[in-house]
């Protein structure tokens, strides 16, 4: 015969918690003052009676509590108007809702001011469900079967599908898919907590495979009818009993296989008393069954199931819940363990709210009973005990590890390394000396071990080496991969008259002036500023010298680089007139892109210099006469488009004025006539082919320093 027991078996967090703090408050209450329990604490009469007898008095209903006196939230929990009339009563609320449920109430209550419906899985008669619903002002949509979705108002907009917390995996499915397929905007919490889920997933296991099942708990407890429904899908003999006295007449010893499990709300000692039970039925004392390697006792599949502790052990386990004082551990033994906050980390930023129901741990064993029969444990000490062999492991090895320094002293600063004090003196913080350390409080750092002594308890470390060694790897790794035309993305370090400087990653490039915009700019500043990050192409480098020449200008924004297919010959373009010189206007066609109006295609009339007609900022239409867009010159005629002449000469003096000028026009005709004679068109070939020479210079050098 082969026992398969469910290791899930048993009292759940939730029901664990509330019946513990039932017994502290029994056992530390001064017997004058009432205790009240808001509905049975469990569904299981035992339990309920040996509470009674410690004056824990079961009400069903808040008016039959005297003001005064303490009053337990069992871990189905209540609406928020069952806590506001406690109050009213001046009790002292002892809550013991579990997390999972509490999670629930506060979905509920967060969707409901979002606007969403809730409809809410459920028994509506559960204390659970009640209590969940008056989170959403009572508003909530309650379904129990699929048959009750259709029942549901097609109108809803936007829903919130929460469970109670003990429904059933096969319900919940069935359920959530005819949700979806009835509404559109549907958003979905898996409400249904870990253990029911894990404790149904197991006894479905286990029916599979018996002959015969037992699921031992109170016919009144809804997570044990979930398991029954379960196990009787998958078991043709399947019973429900809730105390040994319960059992079937059935021979057991017909079955090869017999399955066992137990509801949420059944203790341990149940269990025991049930397999008790089942060893007399079987009619074979404990010496003989050990004698026979094909069957097990049922003691033994019972404490085969449990693992065994001894104290100063480090053993692992599963976060189960945790409050403001303690976190539960489930580590496979008859009862959970017990972490005193203070007992948990040394970790300085610590904080309950990074915990997290499931979360794998390793603790140290104080006791193995604390006098109430929970396991005492400690994670510190686990940590320190590991952390030691760490750390030396990483001083041999020379190994960096990460510590957040939690202090800042004159000599240097103290650091958390996994739970271990780690030193590190002043000398070695930073690569350059740090004359205020403050700013590294509570900052996290990469250090090496320099000095380790067990004995002694002292660790000291260094940030200076690893720093070293991580910037004269860099910079190895930089000179031996540069290369010219490479990009690389930096930040601007500093700034000057002629360029920036570009941090790297270690090592610093510079950026010329001339090589920041492909725009005219007067100063890096207007480009750039100090901590932005940038892009950038190496030019030129000199290893030797450790120097670097970058370019931030890209060839894409190169604006001359879509000028042949903008500006063509013939053309019509409007400018601004950006410069003016004595051979012609430069006139901006667009950001670093200007085009040339030689001073004969300016005007009709012949002009003494451009700026008779023309000022900078002047807007002017122009046509293109000439394009070499490889040597960035473009030739342009303003008077063949809108020819500019200058303002009318001023009238002619009268007669009388003509007779007394006219010495005066004699000697103006004169100097006309001269300075006619010496005109551009009258100079000898050979001073036209040089001023035309002088010309084309001008405007080389002009277009080179654009």
């Amino acid at each position: 015969m082969e026992i398969l027991l469910a290791k899930n078996a048993g009292f759940c967090f939730g029901v664990n918690n509330a019946i513990k703090l039932a017994y502290e408050i029994a056992d530390n209450v001064n017997s004058s003052e009432n205790i009240y329990s808001l509905g049975s604490l469990i569904h299981n009469e035992q339990v309920v009676a040996d509470l009674s007898s410690k004056g824990v008095k079961k009400v069903n209903h808040i008016d039959e509590i005297e003001e005064n006196g303490y009053v337990i939230i069992r871990a189905h929990g209540v609406a928020p108007e069952v806590y506001r009339r406690l109050e009213e009563k001046n009790l002292k609320i002892i809550d013991a809702t579990c997390p999972y449920v509490k999670r629930i109430q506060n979905l509920a209550a967060k969707k409901h001011e979002e606007g969403f419906s809730i409809i809410l899985l459920g028994d509506p008669k559960h204390p659970e469900v009640v209590g969940i619903d008056g989170w959403c002002e009572n508003k909530a949509f309650i379904i129990n079967d699929i048959g009750d979705v259709d029942n549901l108002p097609d109108d809803l907009e936007k829903i919130c599908l929460l469970s109670q917390s003990t429904m059933s995996k096969d319900r919940w499915n069935s359920i959530k898919e005819a949700i979806n397929n009835k509404f559109r905007n549907v958003v979905i919490y898996d409400t249904i907590c870990n253990a029911t889920s894990n404790n149904q997933r197991e006894a479905e296991e286990i029916a599979k495979k018996v002959d015969l099942m037992f699921v031992i708990g109170s016919k009144k407890s809804s997570n044990t009818q979930k398991l029954f429904e379960i196990c009787k899908k998958y078991c043709l003999e399947c019973y429900n009993i809730e105390t040994s006295g319960d059992f079937p007449p059935v021979d057991i010893s017909k079955y090869n296989k017999i399955g066992i499990t137990a509801g949420s709300s059944t203790p341990d000692w149940i269990i025991k008393e049930v397999i008790h039970k089942m060893e007399e039925m079987n009619n074979k004392p404990m010496e003989e069954m050990n004698d026979q390697s094909s069957e097990l006792s049922f003691k033994e599949a019972f404490e085969k199931s449990l693992v065994t502790l001894h104290s100063g052990e480090v053993i692992k386990g599963k976060i189960i819940g945790f409050n403001d004082n303690e976190v539960f551990v489930d580590m496979g033994y008859k009862s959970d363990g017990i972490i005193p906050m203070e007992e948990f980390t040394d970790e300085p930023d610590f904080s309950k709210d990074s915990l997290k129901v499931g979360q794998e741990i390793e603790a140290f064993i104080v006791r193995v009973n604390d006098g109430e029969g929970n396991v005492l444990l400690s994670k510190k000490k686990a940590d320190a005990l590991k952390s030691w062999d760490i750390i030396e492991e990483a001083y041999e090895n020379k190994t960096p590890i990460k510590v957040k320094v939690i202090e800042v002293t004159n000599g240097g600063l103290i650091a958390n390394a996994k739970g271990l004090r780690v030193f590190i003196p002043a000398s070695q913080v930073g690569e350059k000396f740090v004359k205020d350390l403050s700013s590294y409080l509570m900052q996290t750092i990469e250090i090496r071990i320099i000095e380790f002594n067990k004995q002694k308890k002292k660790i000291v470390g260094s940030e200076r080496v690893i720093l070293t060694e991580k910037r004269n790897k860099l910079e190895a790794d930089f000179w031996n991969n540069i290369e010219a035309g490479k990009t690389y993305n930096g930040v601007v370090k500093s700034i000057t008259d002629f360029g920036v400087f570009v941090d790297l990653g270690g090592i610093d490039g510079l950026v010329h002036i001339s090589e920041l915009s492909w725009n005219r700019i007067k100063h890096p500043s207007e480009v750039l500023k100090v901590g932005d990050n940038i892009e950038v192409t190496v030019l030129e480098y000199d290893k030797e010298k450790k120097k670097i020449s970058l370019t931030h200008k890209k060839p894409e924004d190169n604006p001359w680089y879509k000028a042949e297919e903008k500006y063509q010959v013939g053309n019509i373009v409007s400018g601004t007139v950006v410069r003016l010189v004595p051979f012609g206007a430069f006139v901006e066609l667009e950001k670093g892109v200007d085009g040339l109006v030689h001073i004969s295609q300016i005007s009709n009339v012949r002009l003494a210099k451009p700026g008779d007609v023309l000022k900078v900022g002047q807007k002017v239409e122009a046509k293109i006469i000439e394009s070499d867009i490889e040597n960035k010159k473009i030739s342009l005629s303003i008077k063949e488009v809108n020819p500019i002449d200058p303002e009318p000469k001023e009238a002619q003096p009268s007669a009388e004025e003509k007779v007394e000028n006219k010495a005066d026009n004699k000697a103006d005709d004169k100097r006309e006539n001269k300075s006619e004679s010496n005109s551009e068109e009258e100079l000898p070939t050979e001073h036209k082919e040089e001023l035309d020479l002088k010309i084309g210079d001008l405007l080389k050098d002009y277009n080179n320093s654009n």
